[in-house]
């Protein structure tokens, strides 16, 4: 990545060139290696790309955080100086000069002013936001944290870089041996981009993935504190249950063996309640996805889900985690008359699963739906329970997939719920990009919400609140500050509409895009995204109470009485 002058018997490559006697220029010799030698104008790229990284993003970050976003962003603008200067020499016609001393002066001076300067703001920046979210606030341990953070990883991924060139250059110098220079450099780099090539397509990335299933799936059969095998025939894994208590993961086991009960909906409420429904099959419980979803509704009709008032389709996240607030709100609200179905596609964590399990969640969300509307259809009209969907972020993109657009959902379900919806999800993106003019993107309008409504503070009337709400209800739940409705490639090269609009009301409004460091920064959010207080970020279990409350209008509920059911949960 360096810029050093190349003297005149030296190639390009760094490496020792002559003509022998045949009169073809032959690489001889190796690369001569300099460490911890950086060129001036790679470090002011990556001092400005430093200070860049400074700027906010969508969550507060630790100290540690931050310094692992500003190595990386300031490794890349490193690359940008150097490259910058490399393209300057060559349109001038000259060899790189190294730097004088007044030149490292001056530099080190501006760069010591622009990183405190940017310090101090990005810390105020920080502050900011821990108090848009009731955060606690940072340790000013911070302000050490950052830079030495930083520090370590810029000098690491440049050796990193440079151990790739090196060995580009070595394998030139190999296959200069049977090839002339020109086809081996040629050769070399098709070597590199391809390794690199290959790391992007899948093929390694996927022996990864496979092995992290692996070593989850040890976690998978674990039984959460507290969690106890069911004693009532509604739940899977109790009494009569299809599907045996061993094969529901440690997820599955912890949906069936919670919740509120029958006693405790009639003491909330103070009328007869019943027991709800909960059927649940794990990656266990059958070969495939096909027989796990015909194995849970199954289990499903043999409790008498179907004979209940509502019924809940649940695309779970990765591990197969349902959100409580989720299933136990409908269940408070339906006075227990309900029941919820749900299956596990996968043994990853929600966020790795985000990123490699798509396919797998569309699936389980097709099989599922597909499985209990086939059931469902065949009932008398009379007898037929009111069918919602309802899915959390990898959940609300596997609970899209059985759609294929707003009226499919409007004849199909009887309401649904999705929150915090990935970027990539299809039918929240056809929304949301055909929104009616003059909506925002953090906050759409879609054909003045006849059908679908999107909100991040589901307790007031959902917007447009002018327009009629009739028939099912398909309700959004999104934060202005989730990296996981926000994050995509795109914010690499492309300004998004969020960030040309008014900021949402948890977001700073010194939030800007900058190419390539706004994505690094949103994707370090990510695994982050639920390391906030409920009601930001990607915490939305708070939510659910009035979101059902507007979903499924329930006779007899009052504001209050939500209110009071939503202080409830949040208490559990």
């Amino acid at each position: 990545m360096d810029q050093d002058a190349v003297p005149e018997d030296r190639d390009r490559t760094g490496t020792d060139t002559h003509p022998p006697r045949g009169g073809r220029r032959t690489i001889v010799g190796r690369p001569r290696r300099r460490r911890f030698r950086y060129t001036l104008s790679g470090l002011a790229g990556a001092v400005l790309f430093l200070c860049w990284s400074l700027f906010p993003s969508l969550l507060p970050r630790t100290g540690l955080t931050q310094g692992l976003i500003s190595g990386i962003t300031a490794a890349f603008g490193y690359a940008v100086g150097v490259v910058a200067a490399n393209v300057w020499n060559a349109f001038a016609g000259r060899e790189a000069r190294p730097a004088g001393r007044r030149s490292w002066l001056v530099f080190a001076a501006v760069a010591a002013v622009a990183y405190a300067a940017t310090a101090v703001f990005g810390r105020h920046w920080q502050a900011r936001i821990r108090d848009l979210m009731d955060a606690p606030a940072d340790s000013a341990l911070s302000l050490v944290v950052v830079p030495a953070v930083a520090a370590v990883v810029f000098v690491a991924l440049i050796a990193l870089s440079r151990a790739v060139h090196r060995g580009y250059r070595w394998l030139v110098v190999l296959l200069n041996r049977w090839i002339g220079a020109r086809a081996a450099r040629v050769v070399g780099w098709v070597a590199v981009v391809g390794g690199a090539a290959l790391l992007l397509s899948g093929v390694v990335v996927d022996q990864l993935v496979a092995a992290a299933d692996r070593a989850f799936a040890v976690r998978n059969d674990e039984t959460p504190a507290g969690v106890e095998q069911p004693t009532d025939s509604a739940r899977s894994g109790g009494p009569g249950s299809l599907v045996p208590w061993a094969t529901l993961g440690r997820e599955g086991r912890k949906f069936v063996g919670s919740g509120p009960s029958a006693a405790d909906i009639t003491a909330f409420s103070g009328a007869p309640a019943l027991e709800p429904v909960r059927a649940y099959a794990g990656l266990d419980s059958a070969g495939t996805t096909e027989a796990r979803a015909a194995l849970a509704v199954d289990d499903l009709s043999r409790a008498g889900g179907f004979d209940r008032g509502v019924l809940v389709v649940v695309t779970t996240t990765g591990s197969g985690w349902v959100d409580p607030g989720s299933v136990d709100s409908v269940e408070h609200l339906a006075g227990g008359d309900s029941a919820t179905v749900a299956v596990q596609y996968s043994y990853l964590p929600s966020w790795i699963s985000y990123l490699v399990d798509k396919d797998r969640a569309r699936e389980s969300g097709r099989e599922l739906f597909d499985a209990v509307y086939d059931r469902w259809s065949k009932l008398p009209l009379d007898a037929r329970p009111r069918l919602v969907v309802v899915g959390e972020s990898l959940g609300s993109y596997g609970g899209e997939t059985a759609f294929s657009g707003e009226y499919d959902l409007r004849n199909r379900t009887g309401g649904a719920v999705f929150a915090g919806p990935p970027n990539f999800n299809t039918l929240y993106r056809e929304f949301v990009d055909d929104r009616d003019p003059g909506s925002r993107e953090v906050e759409p309008a879609y054909r003045d919400g006849r059908t679908v409504r999107f909100t991040d503070h589901p307790a007031a009337d959902v917007a447009p609140t002018a327009a009629p709400w009739d028939g099912s209800r398909v309700l959004y739940l999104l934060h202005a500050s989730d990296p996981i409705v926000w994050w995509s490639p795109q914010l690499l090269y492309a300004r998004p509409d969020w960030l040309e609009e008014a900021r949402g009301d948890d977001v700073v409004d010194a939030v800007r895009w900058i190419p390539f460091v706004t994505f690094w920064q949103v994707t370090a959010d990510l695994p982050f995204a639920t390391n906030v207080p409920d009601g930001h970020g990607h915490v939305y279990t708070a939510e659910y109470v009035d979101a059902w409350a507007q979903v499924l209008q329930p006779p007899g509920w009052s504001d209050a009485d939500v209110a009071r059911l939503s202080d409830l949960l949040a208490g559990n």
